[in-house]
């Protein structure tokens, strides 16, 4: 048997044929410029019913307090991490903000029926695809972008890379791929089989991002 496996093995070998590599079919993207890659990334976001906002990176907090009360967000998820403790000390009219600290076993229902928006962070963007990366932890768990029915996300400007293959590169993705990242391309949405599409059944129905600069 042993002899055998071995006279198709060198018979594989000895007929082995040097395959040539083929010509790229599109040239590598360009490098965009800062502007480029935001005016990319509200472009697509717009063209799934998402919404961005570019703000200095001292005033998010400002807009909160604006827009949260007009947009009737009044009971607001925040984590446990920076972004939460600087919500957690804010002092936002008619705004009630919860921070996601125990169990969801002891408060679901309140997160299922009461919190009408949450607050979270970004690792960082795709310009290309308008898309969000996300990194849940301890600090902001997955739910928190998964089940309020409006997830507002901060998005720091020199995080903001062109395509995914950049996001690979600059976040070393290559040397170790991380088990916990999320995509995120707008709102939850779907389709029945009449293909009428509708927005948030699995998912927030509305994303919110705040592109700090």
């Amino acid at each position: 048997m042993s002899s055998t496996r071995d006279n198709i093995l060198q018979r594989l070998r000895d007929n082995q044929v040097e395959l040539e590599q083929p010509e790229p079919s599109t040239p590598p993207l360009e490098a965009w410029s800062v502007e480029q890659r935001i005016t990319r990334f509200i472009e697509s976001q717009k063209s799934v019913h998402g919404e961005v906002h570019t703000l200095p990176a001292a005033q998010w907090i400002d807009w909160l307090a604006e827009e949260l009360p007009k947009r009737g967000l009044h009971q607001v998820l925040t984590g446990t991490g920076d972004t939460g403790n600087q919500l957690s000390m804010s002092n936002i009219e008619s705004t009630l903000f919860h921070q996601y600290d125990q169990p969801i076993e002891s408060w679901k229902p309140e997160l299922f029926s009461q919190i009408d928006a949450a607050i979270t962070g970004s690792r960082c963007g795709i310009a290309e695809t308008g898309t969000l990366v996300l990194m849940p932890d301890r600090d902001e768990p997955r739910l928190m972008s998964l089940v309020p029915p409006v997830h507002i996300a901060l998005l720091d400007a020199t995080k903001l890379y062109q395509s995914f293959a950049e996001v690979i590169e600059k976040e070393q993705w290559a040397d170790g791929l991380p088990t916990n990242v999320l995509l995120i391309s707008g709102p939850s949405k779907t389709a029945d089989i009449e293909q009428t599409l509708a927005y948030g059944i699995h998912g927030p129905k509305q994303l919110i991002t705040l592109l700090l600069v």
